[in-house]
């Protein structure tokens, strides 16, 4: 029966795939992306899982219920990177599903038990996120094969040099009557567990994120020869936005709206030029579309009128808009009792500030996820860590939430 121990030699394994050691990179359609389906299909394998890559490079496995072509449950997460990664998002999830499926071996399920490493949640490489599990939830878009690469690859390119046949990715898509549901474990990629002492929790629902492009528009003019009066200065516009950004975010608390500001370009750029244009983006999330929206509309309202004020232009693009994701009720009770099981009499509950694949695999069946505490909640850098101790708890609570599923499934 695989520990956590174990659990957490095979991250250290899937670490060791990268295509710019010492540093953890591992993007999609790569030759690291293929080392690591491999290794996670040897593990699936040994699970006692039949194994297979899919028409999207997703990396699978299936043992079959009590009688063969059941729907599934899913178990899965992700095997890519950020550039300079952690060693456990994504990777933790993946490696504690082949677990579970591992000690589940001998059991009568009422479904067929799978396992998937989704070949890209990242989107490090091609700009955009969660293109395997778009895929395997039938939502994949023509649009995509013309995203290019920093060396200029397109995807569709990528495709057909990985041994992938671009016109079959829809092969991956799943119809919802094949599925049972989606659990997903994850490290929570936040404090609040190790703020509270608990090892795990269950997600209550996935942020609903927009992604826009403001731009600040004044008049670049000679820095020594404009008064203040005459001055439009749109970096100081930019700058005053982006303080009353942060301010009407924060005052919405810890569970309230998350806004950042990760990017800003001024034109033209010159020490002795007064910016004539700021650009600048901004990522908005909550736990609910409604408080993401319309935090949105007053943060529009407030920087329209200091750019007013200021003598400057606003103009807004917005370039990615991903609606939150609740997880099913019934997948929660499953995830809350698998917790319940490791001690935890009263499971805690958080919204996920971060995206995952059960964004996407949620388009198409219900899903569920565990949290696993992270050391002051770093991810998506090389100081990311777990602790054994949580990761076994993790492991005995999602072995004991696909139970409660099956219980769940026998008794409708």
């Amino acid at each position: 029966m695989t520990t956590a121990r174990e659990v957490l030699d095979r991250c250290v394994l899937l670490d060791r795939i990268t295509s710019d050691p010492p540093r953890l990179e591992r993007v999609h359609l790569s030759a690291e992306h293929a080392a690591a389906n491999a290794l996670a299909a040897t593990w699936m394998e040994q699970a006692g899982l039949r194994s297979w890559q899919d028409a999207a490079g997703n990396q699978c496995g299936r043992r079959e219920g009590r009688t063969p072509g059941l729907p599934a449950l899913l178990l899965g997460s992700h095997l890519d990177t950020v550039p300079d990664a952690g060693s456990y998002d994504g990777m933790l999830g993946v490696v504690l599903a082949i677990a579970v499926a591992e000690r589940l071996r001998d059991a009568d399920l009422p479904f067929a038990l799978e396992v998937i490493g989704f070949s890209d949640e990242e989107g490090t490489r091609f700009g955009t996120a969660l293109l395997g599990s778009a895929a395997v939830a039938g939502h994949w878009r023509e649009e995509w094969w013309d995203l290019r690469d920093r060396d200029g690859v397109t995807l569709h390119q990528a495709f057909t040099k990985f041994g992938l046949d671009p016109r079959r990715v829809g092969e991956a898509a799943r119809a919802p009557e094949e599925l049972v549901g989606y659990l997903e474990a994850h490290i929570e990629q936040g404090p609040f567990l190790e703020a509270a002492d608990r090892s795990l929790g269950y997600v209550t629902t996935i942020a609903g994120a927009r992604r826009f492009r403001l731009s600040i528009i004044g008049e670049a003019r000679h820095a020594g020869g404009t008064p203040y009066p005459r001055r439009r200065d749109a970096l100081v516009g930019a700058s005053e936005a982006i303080t009353t950004i942060e301010r009407m975010a924060r005052a919405t608390g810890d569970h309230g709206c998350i806004a950042t500001v990760g990017r800003i370009e001024v034109q033209p750029g010159a020490v002795n030029v007064i910016p004539g244009r700021a650009d600048l983006s901004l990522d908005l999330r909550a736990a609910t579309d409604a408080e993401r929206d319309a935090m949105w509309d007053a943060m529009r309202g407030e920087i329209e009128t200091l750019c007013a004020a200021r003598g400057l232009r606003l103009e807004v693009v917005e370039h990615h808009t991903a609606p939150a994701v609740p997880c099913a009720p019934w997948l929660q009770e499953a995830v809350c009792d698998g917790i319940r099981s490791t001690g935890d009499e009263d499971p805690m509950g958080l919204w996920s500030r971060a995206g995952h694949d059960a964004m996407a695999i949620g388009l198409t069946t219900d899903v569920g996820m565990l949290f696993v505490r992270c050391h002051d909640g770093i991810s998506h850098h090389p100081d990311e860590d777990v602790r054994e101790y949580d990761v076994a708890a993790a492991l005995d609570a999602f072995e004991a939430a696909v139970l409660r599923v099956a219980a769940a499934v026998e008794a409708r």
